[in-house]
């Protein structure tokens, strides 16, 4: 079984494509977000009355892969490295089911406001250094 403590660097667990849903589809009421954004995450096929939703959070990036600015509100479409919250639920649930190319969803509450997939595993194995 593989180890899944964090490093003290502090990499994103992993990385994902993302697309926010549109109103007609469900999505959020504003339009997009900005940087900073704390939504939760739901895995496809989950059902979350029984799973529950897990605190992983993203931070946006540019087109360049640069940390997206805090001013403007983040695109609709694009890439964000994703940041486990919870140390305990990293090895407990993350590191056996994140993968490339898994799919899941930013979640507000119980609703579906974007969906993503997997593009990167970064972190998420990643061993302390001591």
């Amino acid at each position: 079984m593989t180890s899944c403590a964090n490093t003290s660097e502090q990499l994103p667990d992993f990385e994902i494509s993302y697309r926010f849903l549109s109103l007609a589809e469900g999505g959020r009421q504003d339009w997009t977000p900005y940087q900073h954004y704390r939504c939760d995450w739901s895995y496809e096929g989950d059902n979350i009355a029984k799973t529950g939703i897990y605190m992983i959070w993203p931070e946006f990036l540019a087109a360049d892969g640069s940390i997206f600015p805090n001013d403007i509100p983040v695109p609709a479409e694009g890439f964000a490295t994703m940041w486990i919250v919870s140390p305990e639920m990293r090895c407990q649930i993350h590191c056996q089911r994140i993968k490339v190319g898994v799919k899941g969803y930013f979640m507000e509450g119980g609703s579906q406001v974007a969906e993503a997939i997997v593009t990167d595993v970064i972190g998420l194995h990643s061993f302390p250094n001591s």
